[in-house]
């Protein structure tokens, strides 16, 4: 009876890691995943994992590369001159309110309808530690915090919701399986922007983050760890592969573009390569999600 209860309960869940422009990849794989109407019953995503990853729980195939490549060269969008005008090298109120709202919508109507549970990360910049949000149904506060989720230290500006002041969910928990399992999803596909074998060393920013990031003491402790946490989560991973737990997802080669980059040609081959990956996984993922 406890067992039929536990397989009975166990729900089905989407983990999708952050990365910048790496996320196009991941955008190529939902898309596919989308188009073949692969379900799950919750997503959490970190950082691009979730700007990109809301996308998947509103049905909307292609949007992600449409409105990065529509928006690359446009300076409202992201560069050197929205950071220094505004704080912000992802400029806030055209990224996540002017873009979504009028110049690509996101359709709020579908997601609010999708019983699907999406869930972000993001780091509370007072003590390091993650903060992990809900979204139900989305207006102009939950797309502050998919934009908090996403706000990469020194580059962006703290958001300031419901008493935290946050950053970027990657800082603290860069692959959220442990969370998503301690809310019930017990079987989860996870999707990475690494290769297989793919091991953070420490960053060498440190004195840069001592510089900018001097009023948050918390977040220079926490990416001066940074490696350790990610490294120590990789291995989870594998010990839940091995178990049977998970369905990792991952490019077979770095991904061959930067965090930031706005390269047209690059963008589409990291798309491109997404979808080819999950084309050819789509039977092993129908598998997983079907098995007990």
């Amino acid at each position: 009876m406890n067992f039929f209860y536990i397989f009975a309960a166990m729900k089905t869940g989407l983990v999708l890691e952050g990365g910048g422009m790496r996320g196009l990849f991941t955008a190529g794989v939902m898309d596919v995943m989308m188009e073949h109407d692969i379900c799950f019953d919750g997503i959490v995503g970190v950082s691009a994992g979730a700007t990109f990853g809301c996308n998947y729980k509103s049905h909307q195939v292609g949007r992600v590369l449409r409105y990065n490549i529509r928006f690359k060269d446009d300076p409202r969008y992201m560069g050197l001159r929205s950071l220094l005008r505004t704080g912000d090298l992802v400029a806030a109120e055209f990224s996540y309110h002017t873009l979504p709202n009028e110049l690509d919508v996101f359709d709020v109507e579908t997601f609010n309808n999708d019983p699907t549970e999406f869930h972000i990360v993001c780091t509370d910049v007072l003590t390091g530690e993650p903060v992990y949000h809900r979204i139900d149904s989305v207006n102009d506060e939950e797309l502050d915090w998919i934009r908090a989720s996403a706000s990469m230290p020194i580059v962006s500006r703290p958001v300031s919701l419901a008493g935290h002041l946050l950053l970027d969910g990657g800082i603290s928990d860069s692959i959220p399986l442990r969370y998503f399992q301690e809310q019930g999803f017990g079987r989860n596909v996870v999707i990475l922007t690494q290769p297989k074998g793919f091991y953070k060393r420490k960053t060498k920013l440190i004195p840069l983050f001592r510089l900018f990031m001097r009023r948050y003491p918390a977040i220079i402790r926490a990416m001066s760890r940074r490696h350790l946490m990610y490294n120590e989560e990789l291995a989870y991973l594998e010990d839940q592969e091995r178990q049977g737990n998970i369905l990792l997802i991952y490019p077979q080669n770095t991904l061959p573009i930067g965090r930031t980059e706005q390269n047209e040609t690059k963008m589409r081959h990291v798309y491109a390569m997404g979808r080819q990956i999950s084309e050819t996984m789509l039977p092993l993922v129908r598998a997983f999600l079907k098995s007990p």
